[in-house]
């Protein structure tokens, strides 16, 4: 065969290679539905009203935004976020309903001896929303006017100052204990069914220290009712500028947050991933959300799904840790 009849050959396949892939293509493309194909859930494991719960709402409102999906929220309060984890964990991986994510699911894993899902293999974090730091408070008449005061108290009357957090195996409850462990003090701690408990606790005088969440407490430390002596992160919080951090106050080695993420069932494609990402990370840089959350002492910050999850991986880590040194048994 001539090199022409060759070159002609090949040509004429060519054609036809085209003209077959233009027959498949369409019927591929149109075989994968565009995302979101109807409105996305977002199931909280709190109740309504809380701070996660507000987190929750503003950022999906800013997210059906960008979506052009509506994003609806569905509050499943339990012990260690159970229920509403396990329904995302069981879910269809499409990236039509998601987990709002707490350290809560990290402390979970120490607290409990077998829990219905694996929390790394069967949830897939997509971003970090922001971080909320926590707050070494007092009453506003307390002689404790600094961290270094409230110490020097600690480490002379060992297990006589009464520490309030709420319930038992709580972010709070959990960062007192590591508190203790890093100081090398020894807290009477007393554990109270939530932020309102420990708040009246506290300006009754029926505790004298309080280790709580920045936001709930920031009405009162704002009218000067209470009073903080550092918070717990490892800069310092936007709300209270003129409040040292625990480590700025010479106790080094100490940093907390409690933090919000959204996740999806693992299996959950890429680009469905990716499209969900993107739509976090607008959310979280919008004006609105963010004069709306920063007011309730929340650090604002989206991340990769890679950062989110070792973020989680983390925390597994180091809060069973702690679970494991204060004698918690898991239930």
């Amino acid at each position: 065969m001539t090199t022409f009849f060759k070159r002609r050959r090949r040509a004429a396949l060519g054609t036809a290679l085209l003209a077959a892939t233009a027959g498949w293509l369409p019927a591929a493309v149109q075989a994968q539905p565009a995302f979101p194909s109807r409105p996305i859930t977002l199931i909280v494991p709190f109740a309504p009203g809380g701070i996660a719960d507000v987190t929750a709402r503003a950022v999906a409102e800013a997210m059906g935004q960008t979506l052009k999906q509506t994003v609806v929220v569905d509050n499943r309060p339990s012990a260690g976020s159970i229920v509403a984890s396990q329904a995302v964990a069981s879910a269809k991986p499409d990236g039509h309903t998601l987990l709002l994510m707490s350290n809560g699911n990290a402390v979970s894993v120490g607290l409990f001896k077998k829990l219905p899902y694996d929390t790394l293999k069967d949830l897939q974090p997509i971003s970090t929303l922001g971080f909320f730091d926590l707050g070494i408070v007092v009453p506003a008449n307390s002689p404790f006017k600094t961290l270094p005061d409230l110490l020097r108290h600690a480490q002379a009357q060992p297990g006589a100052l009464k520490t309030g957090t709420i319930a038992v195996g709580s972010t709070q409850h959990l960062a007192a204990k590591l508190f203790e462990t890093v100081a090398g003090v020894q807290l009477l701690t007393v554990p109270y069914k939530g932020s309102p408990a420990v708040l009246m606790a506290l300006r009754s005088g029926e505790i004298d220290v309080a280790l709580e969440i920045v936001g709930p407490m920031m009405a009162q430390l704002k009218a000067g009712e209470i009073r903080a002596l550092a918070t717990t992160a490892s800069q310092r919080n936007a709300a209270l500028p003129d409040v040292p951090t625990v480590q700025q106050a010479g106790l080094k080695g100490y940093d907390v947050s409690s933090w919000n993420a959204i996740a999806a069932p693992a299996g959950t494609p890429q680009p469905v991933i990716d499209a969900l990402q993107r739509a976090i990370a607008s959310a979280v840089a919008d004006g609105g959300v963010r004069t709306r959350l920063e007011a309730l002492g929340m650090r604002l910050q989206s991340s990769t799904p890679t950062q989110a999850r070792e973020l989680l991986a983390k925390d597994i880590q180091r809060w069973g840790a702690v679970i494991k040194a204060a004698g918690i048994q898991p239930e």
